[in-house]
């Protein structure tokens, strides 16, 4: 069993889909594992430190020869996928609604491309989860995104001067990166404010020390949406949200938004008329702007400044923390394929409920339901 590890060539993408920690587990599993030179520099690993665990370092012809696993972050090019085994596996975070192209183009390959965001949010799979994990570090990296590019201090401090207000900040949206962003406000000293279309999120708001704003007397999502995520709302909902938020977000100095709906445009929360309310100064961190954004105005790997509002909108986050991101990436890659993985065959034999969940190509064709529904 050769797994191939391939060299990032996305722009900005500075991430790695193993570490010399992963390396060496699948060497003990008694695989051969190939990385493509210069794979991990942008993460602060070094080729001599691959080889030291001992993997076998070459250029990207040599690291896909006779691969049977091919492990990356973004999809690759199909174009330079040459050389690897028949039926060779590609797990990676493939982006299927954004690059279904690509994914017909995987299976005109014939290889069994396995999208690592379509794990299934299922208690054995939680150490699989890319979403999870890089969300994590994403929703910390924006908190400390806007503070950076906020004029003013994040807590109240008392000088002999006089007094600095706590900055308030409002987190909309609490999945994992809502969380962490809201954890990583409090610690910078910010008065947090959190809301959510899922009720349940209120307790967990008020576990971290912040303030819930929920909308009353009309109903949103009791628990959890499908598959952990939140899902699209009724009007009556919005109407009611947009009504309760514009009153709410005048009074804020950051707003961090994280709203995201699977294989659907990022929902609008902030218009340029709430955005003409807040005070010239105030930071918007918009985290869905690669989905179309959460923020009216927002672009993607721009910040702008919209009625004195710094509006960010944020692309690939995980990227900027390269040696964590990859770090939790990688094990993330491993806990999947070692979960499977049969000593016997020496090689992983995935179940139905998971390997149907993220197996997007197989046989030629595409076979995920989630792609042909």
């Amino acid at each position: 069993m050769r797994i191939a590890v391939l060299k990032e060539l996305a722009p900005g993408e500075t991430r790695v889909a193993a570490t010399p920690e992963t390396v060496k587990k699948f060497i003990g599993l008694g695989a051969e594992v190939a990385i493509e030179s210069g794979a991990g520099e942008a993460a602060s690993v070094a080729d001599a430190d691959y080889a030291a665990a001992g993997a076998s370092v070459g250029d990207r012809a040599a690291t896909l020869k006779g691969a049977n696993i091919i492990l990356a972050i973004q999809g690759p090019d199909p174009a330079s996928l040459k050389g690897f085994a028949e039926g060779a596996w590609l797990a990676a975070g493939l982006n299927p609604f954004g690059e279904r192209a690509r994914v017909d183009a995987y299976a005109k390959l014939g290889i069994e491309a396995l999208a690592m965001e379509f794990m299934p949010r299922i208690t054995r799979a939680q150490s699989m989860d890319i979403l999870s994990s890089q969300a994590n570090l994403a929703g910390y990296k924006a908190v400390l995104m806007a503070a950076s590019a906020y004029g003013r201090a994040f807590p109240m401090m008392m000088t002999a001067a006089g007094t600095v207000s706590a900055a308030k900040a409002f987190v909309m949206g609490v999945g994992v990166a809502g969380l962490q962003a809201i954890a990583t406000a409090r610690r910078l000293g910010a008065q947090v404010s959190a809301t959510d279309v899922r009720s349940a999120t209120k307790e967990q708001i008020l576990s971290l020390g912040a303030k819930p704003i929920f909308v009353e007397n009309v109903a949103g999502i009791e628990g959890e949406g499908a598959g952990g995520y939140a899902t699209e709302m009724s009007d009556e909902y919005k109407a009611a949200q947009a009504e309760l938020v514009s009153a709410h977000i005048a009074k804020q100095d950051i707003v961090i938004t994280t709203a995201l709906i699977p294989g659907r445009p990022a929902p609008r929360l902030i218009s340029d008329a709430q955005l003409a309310t807040m005070r010239s100064g105030s930071v918007i961190v918009d985290m869905a702007a690669e989905s179309g954004g959460n923020v009216e105005g927002s672009v993607s790997g721009e910040a702008k400044r919209i009625h004195g509002v710094t509006v960010i909108g944020a692309k690939n986050i995980a990227a900027l923390m390269p040696a964590d991101t990859s770090a939790l990436f990688s094990r993330n890659l491993f806990n999947f394929l070692s979960a499977f993985w049969d000593k016997e065959a020496g090689k992983p034999v995935f179940d139905e409920e998971i390997g149907n969940a993220v197996r997007l190509t197989q046989g030629g064709k595409v076979v995920n339901e989630r792609l042909l529904g």
